[in-house]
């Protein structure tokens, strides 16, 4: 919980926006309720100037609660005020507004109230965000960027395939992945069934050297295993779909080089972060899912005062609801679901290179647990351990930290 410190107790004043893509509507309340300004602000250069100097021309300390953790806005404020910014959930505000109006009324005028009204009242069971250093806050960008191409490599894969079962399977089978360079220059250069079915031996040999081609595979075999799948459609399909193909297939080699450039990025992001020592001394966690897990904890660590309350944001710790008679343990979907991805990764990881996480894996589907909820009781374990590393500052350990876990 929050401590006043002395110079806080003269004057605080108590601030809500409620923020949008053009405007944003600010409240000021003092310490006893009553409401000083409410004014709507443009989400521009002179606006939140405006709003900047406004915040500085009060005479005491500022608290502001916002509906976002992230954004121009709130970086804005960190960088030019002296204030406290809370984030508050949007399903908090709206069952916050219910305490002041039965009716079902809204307006940004009305939200920044009730958002400034909540956080003098309960402002003490929240904490305030805490501005990331400049590696961190890159980190933060460009994983979650990643995230978002990697999304769309898959997307794209997906429709190349698609189009291909339609009029030239033959590349679908021919290399271990569609997504792979040798895969989309192979589609490039024959394109049609036509010209994939004049490729000789000494042809596809010239062509995997030609492009680097390390499969372990001789042009013998290559050939040998496309020549089942050259099917084709009409004429009229296979020069359609074949424009298609090309277009495709040439986002596909974007978003590969996308993700190459952003992935050398975050190894050299990782290596000037302190924590990440840390993160990949843990069996299973790679540059990746390091990345995520420091972007997503941050750098603070009160922000997870224990080990349930990590567990609380990463999704791991079940929703128990108990009234009268009836006690139910349900999965937790309130939580950050790129921490809970990354951590279902390095689970999925762990499990095949770690013994000690494999054993606990297959005692649980033993017991009869399917897969993913086995996944998550061991990854419950792993966090517990994580953050006992992570609060400390001491890389992982596993003659003391087993120990700590044993059950």
């Amino acid at each position: 919980m929050n401590q006043d410190s002395p110079s806080d107790l003269h004057a605080r004043f108590w601030c809500g926006i409620d923020w949008g893509g053009r405007f944003h509507h600010v409240c000021v309340l003092d310490d006893d309720g009553q409401q000083l300004l409410s004014r709507r602000i443009a989400h521009t250069v002179e606006g939140l100037s405006a709003l900047v100097a406004m915040i500085a021309a009060l005479p005491g300390s500022v608290r502001i609660a916002i509906e976002r953790a992230e954004g121009l806005l709130v970086e804005h404020l960190q960088l030019h005020c002296d204030v406290e910014i809370y984030c508050v959930s949007p399903k908090i505000s709206a069952r916050a507004r219910e305490r002041y109006r039965m009716a079902a009324a809204k307006s940004d005028e009305f939200d920044a109230y009730v958002l400034a009204d909540t956080l003098r009242h309960q402002h003490a069971q929240w904490r305030p965000l805490v501005m990331p250093s400049p590696v961190l806050a890159e980190l933060i960008a460009v994983s979650r960027d990643r995230q978002r191409i990697l999304d769309l490599q898959v997307d794209t894969e997906n429709r190349l395939r698609a189009i291909l079962e339609s009029y030239h399977p033959a590349p679908l089978h021919l290399f271990s992945s569609l997504d792979r360079d040798i895969t989309l220059a192979f589609i490039r250069t024959y394109p049609t069934p036509a010209q994939a079915s004049r490729i000789s031996a000494a042809r596809m040999g010239a062509f995997t050297s030609r492009h680097g081609y390390s499969g372990r595979q001789k042009a013998e075999s290559l050939v040998d295993r496309m020549h089942p799948h050259l099917l084709s459609a009409s004429d009229g399909t296979v020069a359609g779909k074949a424009l298609a193909a090309k277009a495709f297939t040439e986002q596909l080699t974007l978003l590969n080089a996308h993700l190459r450039i952003h992935d050398k990025r975050l190894d050299e992001l990782l290596a000037a972060h302190p924590d990440t020592p840390i993160f990949t001394s843990f069996p299973g966690i790679g540059p990746v899912i390091a990345a995520v897990l420091i972007s997503e904890m941050g750098e603070a660590r009160q922000r997870f005062p224990s080990p349930p309350s990590l567990l609380a944001d990463s999704g791991l710790a079940p929703v128990t609801k108990a009234s009268g008679r009836t006690r139910q343990v349900r999965f937790r979907y309130a939580a950050n679901r790129r921490m809970r991805h990354a951590i279902d990764w390095w689970m999925f990881v762990a499990v095949r290179e770690d013994p000690w996480s494999a054993d606990i894996y297959q005692r649980a589907r033993a017991a009869g647990q399917p897969h993913h909820r086995a996944l998550r009781g061991l990854g419950a374990r792993w966090v517990r351990i994580l953050w006992r590393c992570w609060t400390d500052h001491i890389t992982y350990d596993p003659a003391i930290h087993h120990r700590m876990t044993v059950a």
